[in-house]
């Protein structure tokens, strides 16, 4: 029986019997699969090398504790700190005390802080300046006190006191870095500020500020007066008082850089007679860490003791040249007019 012979396929007739065994809609499948695939791997490939780096730095910075502030140097210590004193009148003819505290201490209302009709307030009024103010004489001398004095100073913050209550924050799921609280002082906080190496005083003071200890403060505050049984608005600080431990009220407020455009001013202290009186008394001392940081321009020797007048603007206290100055002479141990 006669053999058979079979010829050997070619590679080309190979290819195409397969090709005839896949159906055309697949291959028009695969060749739009492609003509997508590699693009968009050539492209993620290209955006992945670009984000994950970035995306690795910012977890990094997320998770990383927050820098540290590099604190302001603070102002050196004034050497010379304020003090609370009296100056000296001689009373002329048809002088009465009312008079004399009306012209001489811009004391308007004299007449209603000591009446005849509180006989206790008319008797601190004779211990102030010294003399019987029933019974003036010209020629007498007189010690005259500024009613309602302010200070001013600058310190630095050792503790913080809120008087507003602390609210409840709900713990957060995850661990999230969040910044350091600080005291909320917009219901008034109690601060002990320092005001010279061994001096400190508690103020008072109200304020939307972001406060911390550290801080440099500047400040006008309301000096402690003395205290008189059955007078409760006796208007005189004790002449001489020493600082240190001294409570006082803030007004005209700056942390650090930031002045407190919203905190309160010196007439919304109570009591005052800011506004009936048209101004103020200040003590204060000439240096940069103390007069010199409100600019009232006073050319006298750094480290002077001066008593000024501070006359309000719309409830903002400016000092004006030619009004009164004076200035603490240690030998006499009293204000001096120059």
């Amino acid at each position: 029986m006669a053999r058979r012979f079979h010829p050997r396929s070619r590679p080309a007739e190979n290819l195409r019997i397969i090709f005839a065994t896949i159906p055309w809609k697949l291959l028009i499948l695969v060749s739009l699969l492609l003509a997508v695939a590699i693009p968009t791997y050539l492209f993620g490939e290209r955006l992945g090398n670009q984000l994950f780096p970035s995306l690795t730095k910012l977890f990094y910075t997320a998770s990383a504790s927050a820098p540290t502030v590099v604190p302001t140097p603070y102002p050196a210590f004034p050497t010379v700190l304020p003090l609370a004193g009296l100056r000296l009148y001689t009373t002329a003819a048809g002088d009465s005390c009312d008079s004399v505290l009306a012209f001489q201490m811009n004391m308007n209302d004299a007449g209603q802080v000591f009446s005849d009709v509180k006989p206790e307030t008319v008797k601190a009024l004779d211990k102030t300046v010294g003399l019987d103010c029933h019974a003036l004489q010209p020629g007498m001398t007189m010690t005259l006190s500024p009613h309602y004095p302010l200070v001013a100073f600058g310190g630095i913050v050792l503790k913080i006191a809120s008087n507003t209550a602390a609210q409840v924050i709900p713990t957060p799921l995850i661990n999230v870095p969040q910044r350091p609280l600080t005291p909320d002082c917009s219901g008034g906080c109690n601060l002990t500020v320092r005001l010279a190496p061994q001096v400190q005083v508690h103020l008072l003071v109200q304020t939307t500020l972001a406060l911390h200890v550290g801080a440099w403060v500047w400040t006008q505050a309301t000096l402690a007066r003395q205290h008189i049984a059955g007078f409760d608005t006796y208007p005189y600080a004790d002449p001489g008082a020493s600082l240190n431990g001294m409570s006082l009220s803030a007004c005209d407020f700056q942390a650090d850089n930031i002045h407190d455009d919203n905190s309160l001013s010196c007439d919304q202290l109570t009591p005052n007679t800011i506004d009936d009186d048209g101004g103020v008394w200040l003590f204060g001392v000439i240096g940069p860490s103390a007069l010199d940081h409100w600019g009232y321009h006073l050319k006298l020797p750094r480290g002077t003791r001066v008593l000024i007048w501070l006359t309000s603007q719309n409830g903002v206290l400016k000092f004006h040249a030619g009004s009164p100055v004076y200035r603490f002479d240690g030998g006499i141990n009293k204000y001096v007019k120059i």
